[in-house]
């Protein structure tokens, strides 16, 4: 994943983006860069490894050599960037956010067409970002450009450029499949993925940019370069899993969703229909917690919050890329509060269930503490699909997704013939799925929020969301 966020200003820019862009550091954990733009030097660029240190720390010294009323910053998870070009359309420095499945074919393509070259190598990989503006500069301008980008590339990609007048131009992705939010204030405007970011630099919302929308920004004006699309995807999971509690897209805020999207979990939940006894409802942190607290409001169940999560040196479990090392901070991050797990009955209720990384260390923690029984909810159905459409996992192996290998186990290659049976709780395929996961993970029960319930959750036209991840339809 990613994010970005850029401001034009009739004063320094630096500040805000700097601002800004930490605000997106829960999006990625590679990189982090900023370029500003100054009449007197142009364009000025700096990118630094986070992956050891926050952005904020990397960066504290930006102010100090970087200047200029526009400037743009990114939090990658993928790639160095922004990346600065001097083509035919412009000398600019560029962002981006997606995936791109084709790669390797536009690549190629590229290549023998124009007998280019691509020079940002990233693990001997060609940089997602440079192939977004080798895209671009083969036509006669930014929008041209970035149209022929978008319908050439199997994916998704919101752009962000930074142009050497000092203009800006966001081009969200062909179908929307992530958020873009322009914010204004009496100095000029901004671009960003989460509007909680400007708005606490003292931005108001201005506008959202639809699919495929294109924009030009200077500290005057916006002037639409493009006018959006019909069509809309926007990514389900922003709202369950990795969008910012404190943000709206598509005009819902995603810790009110969240807070929903447990309500209509309890009211489903035949283990609560039956009478089985539950002291306490807790949510996985951080992200699991308000979908925890709307199912405890719901149920009458008391919250309580039996295990903590030791935030000043772990980072976000899913961060690693290798299994051993997302298992270890699973482990260690967690610190118990015994005198709510001994003897208790516990409900746990997590954002989403992955690839069971955490299921065996939690259950394994609560038990050593002494719970009598540990019941597991996922906020969000099974997740039988990698994504194809955004970076928010660096995985690319479906296989370790736990509900497709708990499918292998049962059937073979025969048992994604019938995902959508497996998805659904009342099937025989879906109970057995449910089932044999209790079995491998120790817990009492378990079940996952339905496709409907999480729909409902949104309260956004269900054509309008993006759910490939559960059941596979683009």
């Amino acid at each position: 994943m990613g994010g970005f966020f850029g401001t034009v200003s009739k004063h320094d820019a630096v500040f805000d983006v700097f601002f800004g862009t930490d605000y997106h550091s829960h999006l990625g954990t590679r990189r982090g860069g900023m370029a500003a733009f100054n009449d007197e030097i142009g364009l000025q660029r700096e990118i630094h490894s986070i992956e050891n240190s926050p952005f904020r720390t990397k960066f504290e010294k930006i102010f100090d050599k970087m200047h200029g009323n526009s400037a743009i910053g990114c939090i990658s998870d993928t790639d160095p960037q922004p990346l600065l070009f001097r083509s035919n359309i412009g000398i600019y420095a560029i962002c981006t956010i997606g995936m791109i499945n084709n790669q390797e074919e536009l690549i190629k393509k590229y290549l023998t067409s124009t007998n280019g070259q691509f020079d940002a190598m990233t693990g001997g990989k060609v940089n997602m970002t440079e192939l977004v503006a080798a895209l671009i500069n083969q036509k006669t301008s930014f929008v041209e450009g970035i149209k022929f980008a978008q319908e050439v590339i199997d994916g998704s990609v919101s752009i962000l450029i930074l142009n050497n007048d000092g203009s800006i131009i966001a081009a969200r992705d062909k179908f929307g499949r992530l958020p873009i939010l322009i914010g204004k204030n009496d100095d000029g405007y901004c671009v960003s993925f989460e509007s909680f970011a400007y708005r606490k630099l003292d931005y108001v919302d201005e506008k959202v940019l639809g699919p495929g929308e294109i924009v030009k920004l200077t500290c005057d004006k916006m002037e639409q370069l493009s006018p959006p699309g019909e069509k809309m995807k926007i990514c389900a999971f922003l709202w369950s899993y990795y969008g910012y509690p404190t943000s709206d897209y598509e005009g819902v805020n995603v810790e009110m969703m969240r807070c929903r999207n447990g309500h209509i979990m309890a009211q489903n939940d035949e283990v609560l229909k039956d009478g089985t006894e539950i002291d306490y409802v807790s949510g996985m942190p951080d992200s699991g917690t308000p979908h925890a607290i709307g199912y405890a409001n719901e149920s009458k169940i008391p919250f309580a919050r039996p295990f903590i999560k030791y935030t000043p040196t772990w980072m976000r479990s899913f961060t690693p890329s290798n299994q051993a090392d997302r298992k270890r901070v699973a482990k260690m991050k967690q610190v118990p509060v015994v005198d709510l797990i001994c003897d208790k009955n516990l409900l746990i209720v997590d954002d989403s269930i992955v690839r069971g990384t955490q299921l065996k260390e939690t259950v394994d923690f609560l038990y050593e503490n002494g719970a009598k029984s540990v019941h597991m909810r996922s906020a969000c159905p099974p997740i039988m699909y990698g994504c194809k459409f955004l970076n928010f996992s660096r995985s690319n192996n479906e296989m370790e997704l736990i509900a497709r290998r708990v499918i292998a186990e049962l059937e073979g290659e025969e048992g994604f013939n019938h995902i959508e049976e497996y998805s659904d709780s009342s099937t025989e395929r879906g109970k057995k799925l449910r089932q044999t996961i209790c079995d491998k993970f120790g817990f009492a029960s378990l079940d996952f929020q339905s496709l409907e319930g999480i729909v409902k959750a949104i309260g956004i036209d269900r054509e309008k969301l993006c759910t490939y991840c559960w059941n596979g339809k683009e």
